[in-house]
């Protein structure tokens, strides 16, 4: 059973209690509302301070102006499932037992063990809601209201996974062989219970646009609350949707629409705080789940020149666009360039709100001191790259990542997939270390092994260290501190 260290249930108490009961929010601020935007797939490239190409971000860029824009952060693994249970736990995925994209059929989820940050956030009094892709089981047991969220609408997984062909063709038209065959229709669920389906490309096309009109609602009921918004967007992942209003608008085609709708969306929800008066008081996160799927062409989206994307840990694979905004805490218009990622963002709400961590052990650090804008500061060091199951690929000590023997996808010399549709992946293999200076080569080119045989040697003491820890499928190194995942009872 999750429990909070010697924090009673204390959802239904307001933070004007809490905090004329002392418990004051250890950022020494009032505790703000906090709205965490999360894309799906979106690259380090795609917004328009780091390379965006024939469309614009205006509000994506205001955002920025606003707050911090964060050039070394990093998704917790480069996939769906993974790096959103990473997330929300603050813990690397593979040690609570989560890894890959979970499928329509699956048996397992989140662990009714483990500790959201919804979860947390409800002993300080918040209220909480999630609008969109969830993707941590599609079980009852493991949606989102058994998990910290007083509400939920969206997807229980991605928007690929239903019975219809990249070009919007049922499967059963075209192809009874193809492993698609196997999903069933794509359901919307709100709170516990299934109220619709997408059934056609032109359903896709209408989900950012309700996204965003809930999301709004949630801010307009709630202004008067502490409240914790998630918006995990299903865009940009394939198959793309855009409504009417920007379909044609972009000059890079498809993806650009794509990407200013998602603009327009930001730009609404900063409009709905600042209309009911919540901008100075509110905590906004923009980030996303991983890099993009590159061997979706031009669907796809930019690395913004990193290395690879989607499905790798390489940099393009995990390292990720990420602005926050909070007037008067963060310095407008900063920019950090500091170690960090999604897996510090649980321990950080905790010191802004004033929670007690929970009392599994987590992997997050408090990045609060980077968001004050402390050029001091560096609360974290290194860095675990896991993928698969538990396949220890690469580790980090400040700018200098060591890449392991492993098997890895590539997209370097593929000829890229055309109007949507995937091209071949092919394979890399890693047969001996390799070491980069991420300071000097973010684009992972140049492997200076032989030129710092030391730092080699140090970081592979630190790969074991994680090993002990975490395991590694690559060395059979089983690990002492994993947890297993939450399964259909």
């Amino acid at each position: 059973m999750k429990t909070i260290n010697s924090v009673l249930s204390l959802s239904a108490v307001s933070l004007a209690v809490l905090n004329a009961a002392g418990q004051k929010p250890a950022s020494g601020q009032d505790a703000p509302n906090i709205v965490l935007i999360l894309m799906d797939d979106m690259g380090y490239g795609d917004i328009g301070r780091t390379g965006a190409n024939s469309y614009e971000t205006p509000n994506l860029n205001r955002l920025a102006r606003q707050g911090m824009q964060f050039t070394w952060y990093y998704c917790p693994q480069a996939v769906s499932s993974a790096s959103r249970a990473g997330l929300l736990t603050g813990c690397y995925p593979n040690r609570i037992g989560i890894s890959g994209a979970l499928m329509p059929w699956a048996q397992n989820g989140i662990s009714a063990d483990e500790t959201t940050i919804a979860e947390m956030l409800k002993t300080r009094g918040y209220h909480t809601g999630i609008i969109g892709k969830w993707h941590l089981g599609h079980h009852r047991e493991f949606l989102p209201l058994q998990h910290g969220f007083d509400e939920y609408y969206g997807l229980p997984y991605s928007n690929d996974m239903w019975p219809v062909d990249f070009d919007g063709v049922p499967i059963h038209l075209k192809d009874t062989t193809s492993s698609k065959m196997k999903y069933p229709p794509l359901p919307l669920i709100e709170g516990n219970d299934k109220v619709g389906e997408v059934l056609t490309l032109a359903g896709q096309d209408k989900l950012t646009t309700e996204y965003t009109r809930r999301a709004v609602m949630f801010i307009n009921e709630h202004r008067k609350e502490r409240f914790f918004l998630y918006l995990p967007h299903s865009m940009v992942h394939i198959p793309l949707g855009v409504s009417d209003r920007f379909r044609g608008r972009s000059k890079q085609g498809f993806y650009g629409d794509v990407m200013m709708e998602v603009d327009w969306s930001i730009g609404e929800i900063m409009n709905a705080l600042e209309k009911n008066g919540l901008e100075k008081n509110t905590l906004l996160i923009f980030t996303s789940d991983n890099g993009p799927w590159l061997n979706f062409g031009n669907h796809a989206g930019s690395t913004g020149g990193l290395r690879e994307g989607k499905g790798s840990s390489w940099e393009g694979g995990q390292r990720v666009p990420c602005i926050m905004r909070w007037p008067g805490v963060i310095p407008a218009g900063d920019v950090c360039s500091q170690l960090a990622s999604s897996i510090d963002l649980l321990p950080t709400l905790a010191e802004i709100a004033g929670a007690e961590l929970p009392e599994n052990k987590i992997d997050g650090v408090s990045i609060l001191s980077l968001m004050r804008g402390d050029k001091s500061a560096s609360p974290r060091h290194e860095f675990y790259y896991y993928y698969e199951q538990n396949s220890l690929e690469a580790v980090q000590r400040d700018f200098w990542k060591l890449v392991l023997p492993h098997r890895s996808r590539t997209y370097r010399n593929m000829k890229p997939g055309s109007d949507g549709w995937p091209g071949p992946t092919g394979t890399e293999v890693i047969k001996e270390a390799e070491l980069y200076d991420l300071r000097r080569d973010p684009g992972e080119w140049y492997n200076v092994a032989s030129y710092y045989p030391e730092k080699v040697k140090e970081l592979q003491a630190l790969a074991e260290e994680a090993r002990k820890d975490l395991g590694d499928n690559l060395t059979n190194s089983p690990g002492a501190n994993r947890r297993k995942a939450g399964s259909v009872k």
